[in-house]
């Protein structure tokens, strides 16, 4: 299985491509590289997850795996290694949006909330006002 790993600022294009190809908003991400992970099999950027800090909250987004790799636990490494990302970066709340995979987060925490129940800060990122359509789900994992 691919190995999960800090991005590098080398890996930026292929996870803008990954991106684009999951049909996941790639506004903003470069900002947010430093607290980016991805999984690389040999040289290929595989997968993707990245933390957006907002104080003691955060945002779980562009979480994509190749279509290629999906269904052998690549998401749920790349997730799993967010979380404790998220954590160890002192975050408490992490929230996300997504039009495609609410029944995938829950396992991992996550409850749906409406966008008041956001943090102000996080409402203000790009995939609040604008990367995502107002139609996504917002959900919300409790980090403490």
């Amino acid at each position: 299985m691919a190995n999960v790993a800090p991005a590098r600022a080398d890996d930026l294009p292929a996870i803008l491509e990954l991106l684009e190809r999951s049909d996941l908003p790639r506004a903003g991400l470069a900002d947010h590289l430093a607290t980016t992970l991805v999984a690389h099999d040999g040289g290929a950027v595989v997968g993707s997850a990245a933390v957006e800090r907002y104080g003691d909250a955060g945002l779980l987004r562009s979480v994509a795996v190749d279509r290629a790799y999906r269904g052998q636990g690549l998401g749920t490494a790349l997730v799993g290694a967010a979380l404790e990302l998220a954590r160890r970066q002192g975050v408490r709340t992490l929230y996300l949006l997504t039009t495609t995979a609410g029944d995938y987060f829950p396992r991992f925490g996550f409850r749906p909330v409406t966008r008041d129940d956001v943090a102000p800060a996080v409402r203000q990122s790009a995939e609040f006002t604008g990367a995502c359509p107002a139609s996504a789900l917002v959900m919300r994992a409790d980090l403490d």
